[in-house]
C-alpha cells in the first residue's frame, strides 16, 4: 500500500495521457502527434521520475502496458497493438535512465 501511495501521481498522469489525450484528437495528423510524440514523451519522463524515486522495477513496464492495453478497444483499432509494446519499452528505458539517480533511504 505504501508503494501505491508514493506513486499515485505517476499512475494518474499516465492514465490521463492514455485515456484523455485521445479524446481531444480531431484528425489523423493530431492523432499521430499524440501517439508518436506526446504520449511517449510523457511516458518516458514519468518513467525517469519513477526510476529516480523507486529504483529499477522491471514490472513497472508491465503496469504501463496493462494501463494502455484497454485503450486499444476504446479509442483505436487493431493496428495499435504495437503501441502496447512500444510504451512498455519506453517506460523500461526511462526507468533504467532514472535508476542510477535513485538513492536508498
Amino acid at each position: 500500500m505504501e508503494y501505491v501511495r508514493r506513486n499515485w501521481l505517476v499512475y494518474i498522469i499516465l492514465a490521463i495521457s492514455f485515456y484523455v489525450f485521445p479524446l481531444i484528437v480531431k484528425n489523423t495528423g493530431i492523432a499521430m502527434l499524440v501517439m508518436l510524440i506526446a504520449i511517449p514523451a510523457i511516458c518516458f519522463g514519468f518513467s525517469v521520475i519513477y526510476g529516480i524515486r523507486n529504483g529499477f522495477h522491471w514490472w513497472y513496464a508491465l503496469v504501463v502496458a496493462a494501463m494502455f492495453f484497454p485503450t486499444i478497444f476504446i479509442f483505436y483499432n487493431s493496428s495499435a497493438w504495437i503501441y502496447v509494446v512500444a510504451y512498455a519499452v519506453i517506460s523500461l528505458v526511462g526507468n533504467l535512465v532514472g535508476w542510477p539517480f535513485y538513492k536508498k533511504k
